[in-house]
């Protein structure tokens, strides 16, 4: 708590920003005065998972249009227990893929809230039916030449 107002702290990767990530940033803004977003750098992401389709400087340019933070800042560690000192966060909001992972906040007097994402929109089932469409339109145009084709030579 900063004065009288209750800080929420949030973060993500925010690749590929979706409605999702917009529900539980408004969600987020809803339970306090004011919102602090981490954005997770590539480097962080590439830790645990396949580095960011957006680099790192566009995803927070995109956080910080947006109408609901207040603070929007790199996030380089998972560990939280730091920025609770720092940053005096009241609350935590994550999404529920994370269920279980930031309970040891709660040891530190903030509220955990794990947002429930849901079986809908997320940027690694974007990437994938992306990555998927791609295949198909490749195969299918592969399919048109013949593999001793060589369309160079018709080039000339």
């Amino acid at each position: 708590m900063i004065g009288k107002k209750t800080v929420v702290y949030t973060s993500g990767t925010f690749d590929l920003l979706h409605s999702n990530h917009l529900k539980m940033l408004r969600y987020a803004r809803s339970l306090g005065d004011i919102l602090i977003v981490g954005v997770n750098t590539d480097e962080l992401v590439a830790s645990y998972k396949s580095t960011p389709i957006i680099p790192f400087d566009e995803r927070i340019e995109l956080i910080k249009a947006l109408k609901w933070p207040d603070i929007v800042i790199p996030q380089k560690s998972l560990d939280h227990a730091d920025k609770v000192k720092k940053l005096k966060f009241d609350i935590f909001v994550v999404g529920d893929d994370w269920a279980g992972k930031y309970d040891y906040l709660e040891d530190l007097g903030v509220s955990v809230v794990y947002f429930p994402y849901g079986d809908g929109v997320s940027s690694s089932k974007l990437k994938k039916r992306i990555y998927e469409n791609y295949m198909k339109l490749k195969e299918t145009a592969d399919s048109h030449l013949g593999a001793d084709v060589d369309v160079r030579k018709k080039l000339r």
